[in-house]
């Protein structure tokens, strides 16, 4: 089995699009993963989620759904955050995210546990002037306070994300897929104004119809994250995932969403909480990657109409 830092440095990794020799000023895409699983409250494995995502990027095509053609992407992927603490790993994390965005690239994590983006979105923050926006796709809120004393719990992911101080109110915050609420964040959810869609809303009203919900409440920021848990799906699209919950997304329904938030101004996201572990048939592997893949498909796409509008 080849290591990290060995797989990284080979271009033949995301389809050929990893450029080990390049720089972030050079990349379009920066790539990185977080192999930490310490806040989790129930099952572990999503530590192995980006050593086992990158595994099976050798063998696609640079292409997407659409027949489109990715061949000109300059992907870098800059390994794993490492560290003997969590608050090395974090810290590392957060500096890496934080220079992303300050040179203006699509920003591409692997989580990890869902606390693992806490400090992208920390990073994210320092890097801006501005508020900034988060689409959490989730069976989960995330928004506990604290879990089992634990205040990077991945169950309080979107409750770190308040503090932030480009993040200025719920309202910045878009919660898609929901179908399971703690006590306590039952309570907070009635206390304040919040953006939410459950999954069944969307199995009832489509897909276009969500979409409109939110880009009617997002629009209106110049920066927007989106964190993917990938047990927003369902378990049968994704049963390798720590707290999987039934009744969510359809395959179908996740990459239409997708597709259709990146016409909004993203500057990042990530995936998170793929343990492949518990999946011996690694289909919650495959959908990050093809999840990730087609995201950088959107983000090609969006790039190619802001020009040909610029040279009209």
């Amino acid at each position: 089995m080849k290591t990290v830092q060995e797989m990284i440095q080979e271009k033949t990794i995301w389809a050929g699009l990893n450029r080990p020799d390049s720089s972030i000023e050079e990349a379009d895409i920066v790539v990185f993963g977080i192999p930490y699983d310490g806040g989790v409250s129930f099952r572990s494995g999503a530590k192995d989620g980006p050593y086992a995502i990158r595994e099976i990027t050798y063998t696609i095509p640079p292409t997407t759904e659409r027949w489109e053609d990715l061949s000109s992407l300059q992907i870098l992927d800059v390994g794993d955050m490492d560290g003997e603490s969590r608050d090395a790993i974090f810290q590392q994390a957060e500096e890496t995210a934080y220079s992303i965005v300050k040179e203006g690239k699509l920003l591409t994590m692997i989580g990890g546990d869902h606390s693992t983006t806490i400090p992208v979105m920390r990073g994210i923050d320092r890097a801006l002037d501005k508020p900034f926006g988060i689409i959490h796709i989730d069976a989960h809120f995330d928004l506990c306070n604290e879990m089992g004393g634990d205040l990077l719990s991945h169950g309080s992911t979107e409750r770190r994300a308040l503090e932030l101080k480009n993040v200025p109110d719920t309202e910045s915050i878009f919660f898609v897929g929901i179908r399971s609420v703690e006590s306590e964040e039952l309570k907070f959810i009635k206390q304040n104004k919040m953006n939410i869609i459950k999954a069944m809303d969307i199995g009832r009203d489509g897909v276009t119809k969500t979409l409109e919900a939110i880009k009617k409440k997002m629009a209106h920021l110049e920066n927007i994250y989106i964190t993917v848990d990938i047990d927003s799906l369902d378990p049968a699209y994704a049963p390798g995932t720590g707290t999987p919950q039934f009744g969510g997304l359809e395959s179908r329904e996740l990459l239409d969403l997708l597709y259709g938030l990146f016409e909004l101004p993203i500057i990042g996201f990530d995936v998170v909480e793929v343990s492949p572990k518990l999946d011996n048939s690694s289909l919650a592997v495959f959908a990050a990657r093809k999840l990730i893949t087609e995201c950088w498909g959107h983000h090609l796409r969006k790039n190619k109409e802001i020009r040909g509008k610029y040279r009209k």
